[in-house]
């Protein structure tokens, strides 16, 4: 960016140039022509003229002259010189303020929320790019702010419309099983457990209020561990198993050993969780969800896939902003407040990492990459962290597969 002001630092240049010239020119002809010239010995018959009329002697009054300026010529040339390039480099000074003019008026233009573009003098064309930049930034933040603010709105509609059906069975299975004492037991059973998952359905809508108020005001911070990624992919493939029963899945994790970062375990497991849960959501039933982590250019890569219908292009840009919801229909049985994929972009992007989505035909894929803790290591080295624990490493040997296979 220093380079950019090489138009800036010639101008000051060429005008700092110009005052020592000026003030040379200027200086020189009054020297020459004003000390030096006509008036040399006009001011000190002056000086002398002056002195008497305060009743001094001619000689005393010369004796003074030679001793306060005669002797001293130098020092007022200098000061003379001085006083010159001051004033010059002030009427000067009043050229180069033009340029926080310019300034100014470009914050200003942000301020006034102008929908005009910045323009700026050529000396200032790398703070017109950046202020314009900035412009454009904060108005892109604005307007998502607004749409985030209206998906949010829309989401507390719909979940408090959805809290009606589940309350509305709860309470009539209720009635209904409060009114027949004499049902039969295999009727009061199917209608009791009709209720519970009504019940159960309309406790997980409430803790999606809570999670809408939530991410609002929660501010994510990290306790960074080291970690074994290899170990927490099969745990959490473990603890997966009765939701992928549900629907016929299977999943199969294949990790390099001792695949390792700095992060925080449980951080990171919500970030896996979120997105293997929304694979489950939208994959198609008796097919296989994979995992598979490896080194990739010195950072640790995850890939979730799992098959299912093609998300489209322009959702694929949006599916990991707050209050996103790629069921467009809002069934009651996928999805949720469309949090969970926002979460788990901002913690993997305060870890240092990044994460993408990709999505063909047939298959959608989940792209999660972590510095390696060698290349956080080589980063921070000069740097002092405290943990507040270490997790268990791996044993080292061949690659590892677990499958969780379907009950026949």
């Amino acid at each position: 960016m220093k380079n950019n002001y090489r138009k800036l630092k010639f101008s000051i240049l060429l005008e700092t140039v110009l005052i020592t010239a000026l003030t040379v020119l200027v200086g020189g002809f009054l020297l020459n022509y004003v000390v030096d010239g006509i008036y040399n010995d006009s001011f000190a018959k002056g000086f002398v003229k002056f002195m008497e009329a305060f009743h001094m002697e001619e000689q005393t009054a010369i004796h003074l002259y030679w001793r306060l300026i005669g002797n001293n010529k130098i020092f007022f040339l200098i000061m003379g010189f001085l006083l010159l390039f001051a004033l010059f480099f002030y009427i000067a000074l009043t050229q180069m303020t033009r340029y926080l003019d310019q300034v100014g008026d470009g914050i200003e233009n942000i301020l006034s929320e102008s929908s005009e573009p910045i323009h700026l003098i050529t000396e200032l064309k790398p703070i017109e790019i950046r202020l314009n930049e900035i412009k454009a930034t904060l108005k892109r933040q604005e307007l998502e702010a607004v749409e985030s603010e209206k998906r949010k709105n829309d989401m507390v509609l719909f979940l408090a419309h959805d809290l009606k059906t589940p309350l509305t069975s709860v309470v009539a299975y209720l009635t209904m099983l409060d009114s027949h004492p004499d049902m039969s037991v295999e009727e009061r059973a199917k209608y009791t457990h009709i209720s519970l998952e009504k019940a159960i359905r309309l406790g997980d809508l409430i803790n999606e209020f809570f999670d809408i108020t939530k991410f609002s005001l929660q501010e994510f911070e990290l306790e960074p561990v080291d970690l074994n990624l290899s170990m927490m992919l099969e745990q959490i493939a473990d603890e997966l198993y009765g939701v992928l029963q549900e629907k016929h899945l299977t999943c199969e994790v294949e990790a390099e050993d001792n695949l390792e970062v700095e992060g925080d375990p449980d951080k990171l497991a919500r970030v896996f969780d979120n997105i293997l849960r929304n694979a489950v959501a939208y994959c198609y039933e008796n097919t296989t969800i994979r995992i598979d982590a490896h080194m990739k250019r010195g950072d640790v890569e995850i890939v979730f896939q799992n098959e299912g219908k093609k998300i489209p292009g322009a959702k694929l840009q949006t599916i990991f902003e707050k209050f996103y919801r790629l069921d467009d229909s809002r069934s009651t049985e996928t999805g949720g407040a469309g949090l969970g994929l926002a979460i788990a972009r901002e913690i993997v992007e305060l870890h240092g990492g990044r994460i993408i989505a990709k999505s063909d035909d047939n298959k959608t894929q989940f792209v999660v990459t972590l510095p390696s803790k060698n290349k956080q290591e080589e980063g921070d080295s000069d740097e002092v962290h405290t943990h507040s624990g270490r997790a268990s490493r791996g044993k080292s040997g061949r690659r590892k597969k677990v499958q969780r296979k379907k009950k026949k």
